[in-house]
C-alpha cells in the first residue's frame, strides 16, 4: 500500500474513534457460507489473534472506485480486469444503476483531485453501510465544518471526513458517489456479494484455517513486534496485491486483502497479508535509504512498491520458506510479468531496489523476529 495513503488513514482514523458509536446505525446483515449456515458479518471472535472476516460495506466503497479510476500502479489495487467483468455481469442482468450513469462525472473529478484515492480507506472505520452513509449526510449537511456539529463525536466524525475531503467540490463528489453506491448497492452489488460468499464460503474456511493453523502463529512475532498484536484480516472481493491497511493502535488494525477464486488459490490471501504486515517496515526502509532527488522524482514512490513486495518476500523466507515460490508467482502474476526461466531472477528483477534498501529491511526483520 502506499505510503501517503497509509499516513493519511492513520491520522484521519483517530478523529473517528468516539464517533462511530453515536453517528451510525446498526450493525450490517448476514450472509452463508459455503455450507449455508448463517453467519454475521460483523461480529468477530474475541478469542481469535486476526481473524479473517467479511465486510459487504467495504467490498461496496472499493467496487465504486474500482469502476471508475485507472489503475495505474505498479502492483495494481484491483483485480484485472475486474470492472469489465463488473461490466459484462450487469450487462447481461440488463441493470443501469446511477453508479452507471455518473460515471463520467465522478471520473472527471478524479482527475482534478487523484488525492481522492485517499479515501479508499474511509469505509475501514465503520462497521455498517448505514453507518458509513448516515455520516456522510452528517458531513455534507455541515458543509464539512466540525464547528456545525451538535456534539464532540459529531464533531470528530466530521473532522474525519474533513481530512479527504477539503473542499465543496470534494464533498459534492463524496455525495454523488455515496447515492451512485447506494443504488449499486440496491440494483446489482448487493446480490451479487452475497451470491460471491454463498460460492466462495469453502475458499474463506480455508483461508481462515491455512492462516490461524499454520501462518499466523508462525508471523505472531513480526505482528507482536511491530506494534500490531490484534486486529482483523477482511478478504474484499475487489483487491489484488496491494492490499489496504488501516493501523489504529497496538490491537486496533485492519489489514484488507484479496479474497481468492476457489479453493486452490486460497494461500493467495496469505500471501497479500505478508505484504501488507511489512509494508510500513519497507516504507521505513525506502525513506531512510533515498536522496532528496530520487524523492523528487517520484523514484521513492516506485521503490516503496517493490520494497513491499521484496519485504513480504523476505518475512515469508523467514517464516514459512515452502511457501516462497508462490509467493514470488502471484505477484509477478499481479504485474502481468512472465515467470521466466528462472524463477528468484525475474522476482528480484522486476521487483528492483537497491541493495542498501534491501538490506535495511532485511537488518530490521532481524530485529524484529529475534533472529528467528
Amino acid at each position: 500500500m502506499n505510503r501517503q495513503l497509509r499516513a493519511l488513514a492513520a491520522a484521519s482514523a483517530a478523529a473517528l474513534l468516539a464517533a462511530c458509536a453515536t453517528v451510525g446505525g446498526g450493525p450490517g446483515g448476514t450472509v452463508t457460507n459455503g455450507g449455508g449456515t448463517p453467519t454475521n458479518q460483523n461480529v468477530g471472535r474475541p478469542d481469535v489473534i486476526w481473524p479473517i472476516k467479511v465486510r459487504e460495506h467495504v467490498d461496496l466503497w472499493l467496487h465504486g472506485f474500482a469502476m471508475l479510476q485507472e489503475d495505474t500502479t505498479f502492483v495494481p489495487f484491483f483485480k484485472r480486469g475486474y470492472g469489465t467483468d463488473m461490466t459484462v455481469l450487469k450487462n447481461r442482468a440488463n441493470v443501469v444503476t446511477q453508479l452507471d450513469a455518473n460515471r463520467d462525472r465522478l471520473r472527471a473529478r478524479l482527475a482534478v483531485n487523484p488525492q481522492l484515492i485517499n479515501a479508499q480507506f474511509v469505509p475501514l472505520n465503520f462497521s455498517s453501510w448505514s453507518e458509513l452513509a448516515q455520516t456522510v449526510d452528517l458531513f455534507i449537511r455541515s458543509n464539512g465544518d466540525p464547528r456545525a456539529a451538535s456534539s464532540q463525536q459529531q464533531a470528530n466524525a466530521i473532522a474525519f471526513l474533513a481530512a479527504y475531503f477539503q473542499t465543496g467540490p470534494d464533498r459534492d463528489w463524496l455525495r454523488l458517489f455515496v447515492q451512485s453506491l447506494t443504488d449499486e448497492s440496491n440494483r446489482f452489488y448487493h446480490s451479487y456479494w452475497q451470491q460471491q460468499q454463498r460460492e466462495r464460503g469453502n475458499v474463506l474456511e480455508l483461508a481462515d484455517t491455512l492462516w490461524q493453523r499454520t501462518y499466523r502463529p508462525r508471523m505472531q512475532r513480526f505482528f507482536s513486534n511491530t506494534q500490531q498484536a490484534q486486529g482483523d484480516i477482511l478478504l474484499s472481493l475487489p483487491l489484488d496485491g496491494e492490499g489496504r491497511t488501516q493501523t489504529n493502535g497496538t490491537r486496533s488494525n485492519t489489514i484488507t486483502v484479496t479474497f481468492p477464486d476457489r479453493p486452490n488459490d486460497a494461500i493467495e490471501a496469505i500471501y497479500v497479508i505478508a505484504h501488507e504486515a511489512i509494508s510500513q517496515l519497507a516504507s521505513t526502509a525506502v525513506t531512510d535509504n533515498i536522496t532528496p532527488e530520487q524523492r523528487r522524482s517520484g523514484l521513492g514512490e516506485r521503490y516503496q512498491s517493490s520494497a513491499a513486495v521484496r519485504g513480504g518476500a523476505l518475512l515469508i523466507q523467514r517464516t514459512s520458506p515452502e511457501i516462497l515460490d508462490g509467493y514470488m508467482r502471484y505477484y509477478l502474476r499481479s504485474v502481468n510479468r512472465p515467470v521466466g526461466s528462472n524463477l528468484q531472477t525475474t522476482f528480484t528483477s522486476t521487483f528492483a531496489i537497491p541493495d542498501t534498501i534491501r538490506d535495511a529491511i532485511a537488518r530490521q526483520l532481524d530485529v524484529v523476529l529475534g533472529g528467528i
